[in-house]
């Protein structure tokens, strides 16, 4: 089989206010240009998912139904993507990795949401277990640069971090509490897995940065998690 990669769509990425098909168009495009590559994207739900989540809170119920909610969502979006990607993607959205697997040997390019329900999981943690699973490199694809010392849309002095080990920025993750519909650029659950599978990370904020990481060059435009 060609070589795997898991990217981490975010749903930020997807639907920011209104479906974005002019950065959807170009993620094809960019994606049709590695045509020696697989890929297996997983996508989050994003604020669409989070608008739910809340009205459901606010409405009264518990964090399950909350979280089941985000995961329709990111199905939801996966089912569009594969639908945009026409006959190069999978036409039944995988809700297990032995069929995100299955489905890759036919297809070029998988979609997939959240698998199932686990207790405090993500989008995210799917993906790195994916990438666990699969055995390959792994890119979160967020809308920030990547990973900073704190908050850089509430702190301008946050520090951008290029490179950082799996062990120290699961430490960092593990410090933010979980909430259904968290937005950080990894989770804590996904954070533990790369740890625990020596999984390459590339946290990027644009195509372009992708595309380097893609190619194979020297310098990325992001944050790089290994060992």
């Amino acid at each position: 089989m060609k070589k795997v990669w898991v990217i981490s769509l975010g749903g930020s990425r997807i639907v920011p206010d209104d479906v974005d098909d002019s950065f959807l168009r170009d993620f094809k495009t960019l994606i049709d240009l590695h045509e020696d590559k697989r890929f297996v994207v997983v996508c989050g739900g994003g604020r669409t998912a989070r608008r739910y989540m809340t009205a459901l809170k606010k409405l009264g119920k518990e964090t399950r139904s909350q979280s089941i909610e985000g995961i329709a969502i990111t199905r939801l979006h996966a089912g569009f993507m594969a639908r945009l990607f026409g006959s190069e993607a999978n036409d039944v959205v995988p809700k297990n990795m032995k069929k995100a697997r299955d489905l890759l040997e036919k297809n070029r390019v998988v979609f997939c949401g959240a698998l199932r329900w686990r207790d405090q999981n993500t989008s995210d943690g799917t993906a790195a277990k994916l990438a666990g699973f699969l055995k390959c490199n792994f890119i979160n694809l967020t809308n920030v640069r990547g990973l900073y010392s704190s908050d850089p849309k509430k702190n301008k002095r946050a520090k951008f971090i290029p490179k950082i080990g799996w062990e120290d920025f699961f430490k960092i993750a593990r410090r933010m509490e979980f909430k259904a519909g968290q937005h950080f650029v990894l989770d804590a659950v996904a954070a533990r897995e790369i740890a625990k599978r020596k999984i390459v990370t590339y946290i990027v904020g644009s195509l372009g940065s992708m595309n380097g990481v893609l190619k194979g060059d020297s310098k990325v435009n992001g944050t790089v998690i290994s060992g």
